[in-house]
């Protein structure tokens, strides 16, 4: 009998395992927030830019807020409703980020020296792109940072309206509060950053091996696949497929294979079958052999 995988044992050895890692990820996305965002009024989204809108209404008024500290308590607040559906799991690891992201965004505030004054430009640029590549990290752990996640959670549980469309909703909400507090420029500019560090996020959780996965549907199937597997060196899995129209049952081919390689396939289709069916996809990441290992 096949010896039983303890999931939950492996899941918390990885956690203890990437805990420096998402430390790691934690300093350097407050690292932006301190030095591009809180300092220029850019509230990109999420709990952070909330706690950036109160910071500057409470300094306005003679408080000091720390950005940090309210990233805390709005996340503790907020984990108590979701608690019951997510599990012990789920809270450890959300309380883990957003306690230390908060912790060195006020570890980090007194020492640094906000860059790129008076050009919002630059420091929406750097800011996402510094800030995303953090949460990326802290993300490629299995960890999160709480904030629209878990507001969104809370929405759609009374609404039944999707998560990823309700985050969306409310950060664009965040960067809009804040053309009050600061200026409709600097709600652009938030704005930008906003997309910019989801689009790196993307990047850095998703990994730069990045790769093109090809259905091919040909009579010549047989020739296609040798010269793909001889000539190309690229491994090739036929999949038994059937026209529904025709009735005919004929092989399909799946290929993985790097960008440069796509016009290579294309060209060696075309000379076997120019009628041939082929359809292209992406592939964020590809393991195994012939691609990078596998890594337990």
């Amino acid at each position: 009998m096949a010896r039983a995988i303890d999931i939950q044992r492996i899941i918390r050895s990885r956690f203890v395992r990437d805990l420096p890692l998402v430390a790691l990820g934690c300093a350097i996305a407050a690292l932006a927030v301190d030095v591009f965002m809180v300092p220029q009024g850019l509230a990109a989204g999420g709990l952070t830019g909330l706690a950036t809108i109160v910071a500057e209404l409470g300094r306005r008024a003679g408080l000091n807020l720390p950005v940090g500290t309210q990233t805390i308590v709005m996340n503790a607040v907020l984990l108590l409703f979701v608690l019951r559906t997510g599990g012990a799991r789920y809270a450890v690891q959300t309380i883990t980020g957003f306690v230390l992201f908060g912790f060195f965004t006020d570890l980090f505030a007194p020492f640094v020296a906000p860059l790129g004054e008076r050009d919002l430009m630059l420091c929406a640029l750097w800011g996402g792109i510094i800030s995303g590549l953090g949460y990326g990290l802290v993300f490629r752990c299995g960890v999160n940072t709480g904030g629209s996640d878990t507001i969104a959670q809370i929405i759609s549980r009374k609404t039944s309206l999707p998560v990823g469309s309700t985050v969306m909703a409310i950060d664009v909400a965040v960067c809009a509060a804040s053309a009050p507090v600061f200026s409709l420029e600097n709600a652009l500019y938030a704005a930008i950053a906003m997309v910019l560090m989801g689009m790196v996020v993307d990047r850095v959780v998703d990994g730069a091996d990045r790769r093109r996965m090809a259905f091919v549907i040909s009579e010549q199937h047989e020739r296609i696949a040798d010269d793909v597997m001889y000539e190309m060196g690229r491994g090739v899995t036929e999949v038994q497929a059937r026209g529904v129209w025709s009735g005919k049952d004929r092989p399909m081919l799946l290929i993985i294979l790097d960008r440069r390689e796509l016009s290579i396939l294309k060209t060696v289709v075309a000379e076997h079958d120019p009628e041939a069916i082929v359809f292209i996809a992406d592939v964020s990441e590809a393991i195994g052999e012939g691609f990078k290992e596998l890594d337990a």
